[in-house]
């Protein structure tokens, strides 16, 4: 998918305006023009795959614990939408419909009947480690997806993880030019502020994490992937590098750009793909953008 602008994609569908990962937020997205949407994945206990950021229900959920312990019918009698304070116009869905598995995103998505992008980021570490990579590509070959175009239909289709092992599992079955290499600055001091670990647990997660950032930059430096997907504070803070990646031929999927600062700076660095929890105020900006 080209364009002379950047594609927008929705970051688990219209989250600004309904819960992430919703059969509302992806409807939404839809209906406000979205490029492409972004969804996280997680398999549970009887290997569905479900759209789900966190590895536990507790956030964004009337349930607690590990989703990889629950089965889908078990799920089903969650409530994944009213954590977030908005109600849900009857046209998207009943509460009940919110909580979406991958091939109903699928028919979601075909439903839009046009060209539509689809990321698909593998959440990792997980009980069940590449069954959920070997599971997601057996859903999507069901459905006609090979490998060398890694479309269905009229969704292009592209993966994504923060994990190195997980990107090089895609690779041995995924061509380059559709896999996407996360990467994000770690700080110690920031990950004890957004986990309330102690100093020395904090620290050795820190370093954990430390490392795979640095074989993520490794994977990118190499070209071994044909996307980069940096936050947006990681390319504010890593010029040089993000010219360098650039320069060499990969595409950006920056993530997640909401402000119109962010989205300027997305514009002025010549990135392609933006990710944003408010598709429809940024595809206004960047449509306005290249009129101009």
């Amino acid at each position: 998918m080209t364009s002379p602008r950047p594609l927008v994609y929705a970051h688990r569908g219209a989250s600004a305006r309904f819960a992430e990962h919703t059969r509302a937020a992806y409807l939404q997205a839809l209906a406000e023009g979205a490029d492409g949407v972004e969804c996280d994945v997680h398999l549970t206990r009887d290997q569905h795959v479900v759209l789900l950021h966190d590895a536990n229900l507790d956030r964004t959920s009337t349930g607690t614990g590990p989703v990889a312990e629950r089965t889908l019918a078990e799920l089903r009698e969650l409530d994944f939408s009213s954590w977030k304070g908005v109600r849900i116009p009857d046209e998207l869905g009943a509460a009940s419909q919110q909580l979406l598995t991958l091939p109903e995103l699928l028919d979601l998505l075909a439903a839009a009947a046009r060209p539509v992008g689809l990321a698909i980021e593998l959440k990792h570490p997980t009980p069940y480690r590449f069954r959920l990579e070997d599971r997601v590509l057996d859903l999507l070959a069901a459905r006609g997806w090979e490998p060398e175009s890694s479309a269905v239909g009229n969704v292009a289709v592209s993966f994504m993880s923060f994990d190195p092992e997980a990107i090089g599992y895609l690779l041995e079955r995924v061509p380059a030019r559709h896999v996407c290499m996360l990467v994000d600055d770690v700080t110690v001091d920031e990950l004890r502020e957004s986990t309330a670990l102690g100093p020395f647990t904090g620290g050795a997660v820190a370093n954990v994490l430390k490392a795979a950032q640095r074989d993520a930059e490794e994977i990118l430096d190499a070209g071994r992937v044909g996307l980069a997907g940096p936050g947006i504070s990681y390319v504010r803070e890593n010029p040089n590098r993000v010219r360098a990646w650039l320069a060499a031929g990969l595409t950006f999927r920056v993530w997640t750009v909401d402000s119109p600062q962010d989205v300027q700076h997305c514009l002025d660095v010549g990135i392609q793909q933006i990710t944003t929890n408010r598709p429809a105020e940024v595809l206004a900006q960047v449509k306005a953008a290249a009129v101009g």
